[in-house]
């Protein structure tokens, strides 16, 4: 792994958080984007090397509109920037984590996007993305 890519926060109003952050991290959003295959728009706060992306839900049947209604607006997840998603993957299964899908995805941020489920990651829904090039 090559390190923390971003962090995940679910949002209910994406519009009203982007106001927060920008005043919190005295900082513009740098993107905006809907992702339909995941039900969600998001947006990218950047500062150094470091990105924050806010999650919120298209549709009710939404994972983040689900995660929003059992815990409220907060950090959902935490994305590692990997080199080879696929090598990762199996590697991780091998090790005893599940993924919650079978194959990775596209996602946010121009990138392929696999996640690992909490109960296999002491409570934390991890992300794992690689660049496509």
């Amino acid at each position: 792994m090559k390190g923390i890519d971003h962090i995940g926060i679910a949002v209910s109003d994406l519009e009203s958080s982007n106001r927060l952050f920008e005043a919190l991290l005295n900082t513009s959003c740098y993107k905006i984007e809907d992702i339909s295959n995941q039900k969600v728009r998001t947006s990218f706060f950047k500062m150094a090397d470091q990105k924050i992306e806010l999650v919120a839900a298209t549709d009710p049947s939404s994972p983040i509109s689900k995660f929003i209604d059992k815990k409220g607006e907060g950090i959902h997840h935490i994305a590692f920037e990997v080199k080879d998603i696929r090598a990762e993957i199996k590697r991780l299964k091998k090790e005893g984590f599940k993924a919650l899908d079978d194959e990775p995805s596209i996602g946010a941020d121009n990138k392929l996007v696999i996640f690992f489920h909490p109960k296999t990651t002491n409570g934390v829904l991890i992300e794992l993305c690689q660049e496509i090039c």
